[in-house]
């Protein structure tokens, strides 16, 4: 079996995408905790604001910044590690502030831009997403080489499609007609928005209490100074994606629904020529009946295992059901596989009996991740 080390070879940059409810989120911790055991340097990113990554990795909370997670309670459950782990959850906000500071051309402008209250208000919105900005902290840490390996949790696989069109999404605003005309420098007396925008705004301003027109410009003006850093930025972060050391992998279950997102994830990657590096499908149900039916059990637990006929009919019962849901996800996997053909490799994880909310849980799965 190809494990995910040699996947992730000589890769800088994993991408884990995949639908919800398949344990992208677990996933990826399990893969960043096995590469930081082999000796890397790795960071995990996580855009969800829920607590499962840092409840996974053993810590309180996750800030904006990469926090280096304690190794001794994985190295309790039998994994040494040789390198380093360190975890974050995102604060789309604080890093898109991040990324004004870093663009504005001074202290005044930046402080200016913060404040402004229609920044504010629409900071989000301009950031091109929260997809978009999680990549560009992921470039950000590339860049700084503290990392040898960056994991990304991105969210479910409907928005990781906004993810990949994230950075082309921002580089389209900022060449849209509306915005150029926006920002076009005005001649005198001339006004940065039309006549009908002008007044109801003015409006606004006089229900509100708040010079909603006077924010606006002064906002357009301040953002003026900007666009070509905001361009720039998100030519690299396209470039980031598309990097021979960054890699995409998908994580599904074995049902069809997920499968079917991973595939239309799998078909965008393909348009947008970005490297697919392999596919994890979780939960995975097995049994030990092999080709044998789940009737032929039942007489055994009574010959053999000495049970009553209606606690061995039970028992039976359930391993019919178990069987069934084996053979089910069987047929999906090799599906799966067959859609997406013999040069991508497909890791299998069966169903864990173990919490995989702890340090035990993770190194379980790191097992069959990494074929350990």
């Amino acid at each position: 079996m190809t494990g995910v080390a040699e996947l992730l070879r000589d890769r800088r940059v994993v991408v884990m995408a995949g639908s919800g409810g398949v344990g992208k989120t677990t996933t990826s911790a399990a893969v960043a905790l096995g590469m930081a055991a082999r000796g890397l340097r790795v960071a995990v990113v996580t855009i969800d604001p829920a607590q499962r990554l840092a409840d996974a990795l053993g810590l309180d909370a996750l800030g904006n910044e990469p926090r280096r997670v304690d190794p001794a309670p994985f190295e309790r459950a039998g994994l040494r590690m040789q390198g380093e782990l360190s975890a974050m959850t995102l604060d789309v906000k604080r890093t898109f502030d991040d990324l004004i500071a870093r663009l504005a051309p001074d202290e005044r402008t930046r402080e200016q831009i913060l404040a402004n209250r229609i920044y504010r208000e629409l900071s989000g919105a301009i950031a091109g997403s929260q997809e978009f900005t999680a990549v560009a902290k992921v470039h950000e840490l590339a860049q700084e080489g503290g990392f040898d390996l960056l994991v990304l949790d991105t969210p479910p696989a409907r928005n990781a499609l906004d993810f990949l069109d994230a950075p082309e999404r921002l580089a389209s605003f900022f060449e849209s007609r509306a915005l150029r005309a926006l920002l076009r420098p005005a001649g005198t007396g001339a006004r940065l928005l039309g006549r009908g925008a002008g007044m109801m705004l003015g409006l606004l301003g006089r229900v509100t209490g708040a010079d909603l027109l006077r924010d606006l410009s002064d906002f357009l003006r301040l953002l003026s100074g900007l666009v070509g850093g905001f361009r720039e930025r998100a030519a690299a972060v396209e470039a980031l994606l598309r990097d021979p050391a960054t890699s995409f992998m998908l994580v599904t279950s074995p049902e069809r629904e997920p499968i079917g997102e991973a595939l239309a994830f799998r078909a965008r990657l393909e348009q947008a020529r970005m490297a697919l590096g392999g596919a994890i499908v979780n939960r995975v149900h097995t049994d030990e009946l092999g080709e044998r039916e789940a009737g032929d059990v039942e007489p055994l637990l009574v010959a053999e295992a000495g049970l009553s006929a209606a606690v061995a009919g039970q028992v039976a019962a359930a391993f019919a059901d178990e069987h069934a849901l084996t053979r089910r996800d069987a047929a999906n996997v090799a599906q799966l596989a067959g859609a997406l053909g013999a040069g991508v490799p497909l890791i299998e994880v069966p169903q864990l009996d173990e919490d995989l909310h702890d340090a035990a849980g993770l190194v379980a799965l790191h097992a069959h991740l990494f074929g350990a």
